[in-house]
C-alpha cells in the first residue's frame, strides 16, 4: 500500500550551515516503527536527489517517536551566502512530508495507516 508521510507523520525544519535538519515524527506512537523501516535514509536522499549536493544522514529518536534527517549540501552555501529562497531550510520539512513510502498491506492496515491515492 502507498503511504504519504503527511498523513502518518509532521515534520520540522531548520538550518545549520549548508545543510538542512530535517525532524518527522510519527502521529501515533505505534506508526514509529513505520517510519523507522521504510524511511531510509537512502529514500529520503533518492526523494531530494535533484535539490542536495551532498549526503543524507539519519538518527531514530525512538523516545520522541521521530527520526532527524541532515541533509548536506542542501543550501546552496548557507543561509547567509546562497541566493536560494528558502535559505534556512522551512520548506524542506513540507517536502518531506510530500515522500510516499511502500508498506506491504498487511501490516498497514493491522496499524490503518491511510492509503495514499494521488
Amino acid at each position: 500500500m502507498k503511504v504519504r508521510l503527511l498523513d502518518i507523520a509532521h515534520a520540522r525544519s531548520g538550518d545549520k550551515g549548508d545543510t538542512a535538519n530535517v525532524g518527522v515524527i510519527a502521529l501515533h506512537d505505534e506508526w514509529y516503527p513505520i517510519l523507522v523501516r521504510y524511511v531510509t535514509r537512502e529514500r529520503v536522499a533518492e526523494h531530494f536527489r535533484d535539490v542536495i549536493k551532498g549526503r543524507v544522514e539519519r538518527f531514530e529518536l525512538p523516545n520522541l517517536f521521530a527520526l532527524n534527517f541532515l541533509l548536506h549540501g542542501a543550501l546552496g552555501g548557507g543561509g547567509t551566502v546562497t541566493l536560494r529562497t528558502d535559505a534556512q531550510a522551512k520548506v524542506y520539512s513540507s517536502a518531506t512530508l510530500r515522500l510516499v513510502i511502500e508498506v506491504p498491506d498487511v501490516e498497514a492496515n493491522a496499524l490503518k495507516l491511510p492509503e495514499y491515492e494521488p
